[in-house]
C-alpha cells in the first residue's frame, strides 16, 4: 500500500472563492458526507470548530457547506446563493460554532445529517487547497481523502473478517491504498474504511452487503467531488 499524491494536491480545485480551505474544502466535505448518508439530507445540524467558528460567515463557509449538501461542485456559481436554493429544496439546517476545541484540527466541521429514518454524523477537516480529510464517520475513525474509491464497512468484530474482505478486493483486482480500522470494543461493532485505486464491481459490493456479519456497507466511487 503506497501513499499517492496528485496534481490536485498541488494546485487545488477549480472553485468559486474566496478561499480554497473555507469554500472548496467545505463543499467537498459536504459532498462526501451526503454520499455516506446515501443522498441529499432533509435536515442538517452543522457545527464549525476553531478557525471556522470565527470566520465561517465572513468567508462564506456557511454558503459553501449548504451548497455541498445540495451536491453542487466547487466551481458552481450557485454556491453564492445556496441559501435560496436550500429553501426551494426544503432543506432544513442549523449552524452552531465552537471556538475553542483544542483536540480538533483548526478547520473542522461536524455534520449531523438526516434523510428519512437514516442519520449519519461526519467530521471533516479542510486542509487547504481544497484538500480534505474525513476524520470520523458515526464516531469511528475514518481518515479518507475522498480522492479515491472508498469503502466503509460496519461489521461485527469477527476473527478473520479484515483478511476476508481484503481477499474479496484482491479477487476483484482492487489495490488497497489506505485502510483504517476502529471498533467500539472487543467482539463489538467495528468499522473498516478502505481507499482503493480502482473501483469495486457491483457483484462484489452486493456480496459484501449480504455477508451475515456485515451490518452496513457504503461505497463512494472515485468521482469529482
Amino acid at each position: 500500500m503506497a501513499e499517492r499524491s496528485s496534481v490536485f494536491d498541488m494546485i487545488g480545485p477549480v472553485m468559486i472563492g474566496p478561499s480554497s480551505s473555507h469554500t472548496a474544502g467545505v463543499v467537498r466535505i459536504a459532498r462526501s458526507a451526503i454520499r455516506v448518508l446515501g443522498g441529499k439530507p432533509d435536515e442538517a445540524i452543522i457545527t464549525f470548530y476553531n478557525s471556522f467558528a470565527r470566520t465561517y460567515e465572513g468567508h462564506g463557509s456557511d454558503r459553501a457547506i449548504i451548497a455541498g449538501l445540495l451536491d453542487y461542485k466547487t466551481d458552481d456559481a450557485r454556491i453564492k446563493t445556496s441559501f435560496d436554493y436550500a429553501k426551494k429544496a426544503g432543506l432544513k439546517y442549523t449552524f452552531k460554532s465552537v471556538g475553542n476545541a483544542s483536540t480538533m484540527h483548526p478547520n473542522t466541521i461536524k455534520l449531523q445529517l438526516t434523510k428519512g429514518d437514516k442519520k449519519v454524523e461526519v467530521i471533516g477537516q479542510s486542509k487547504g487547497g481544497g484538500v480534505i480529510n474525513i476524520a470520523e464517520v458515526d464516531g469511528y475513525t475514518a481518515d479518507f481523502s475522498a480522492n479515491l474509491h472508498t469503502l466503509i464497512i460496519k461489521a461485527k468484530d469477527t476473527k478473520g473478517s479484515i483478511a476476508y474482505i481484503a481477499n474479496i478486493l484482491t479477487l476483484d483486482d482492487c489495490n488497497i491504498a489506505t485502510m483504517s480500522v476502529s471498533r467500539k470494543g472487543k467482539n463489538d461493532e467495528a468499522c473498516l474504511v478502505i481507499e482503493m485505486d480502482s473501483g469495486l464491481k457491483p457483484l462484489s459490493l452486493e456480496y459484501l452487503k449480504n455477508l451475515n456479519w456485515v451490518i452496513d456497507v457504503v461505497y463512494i466511487p472515485d468521482i469529482d467531488l
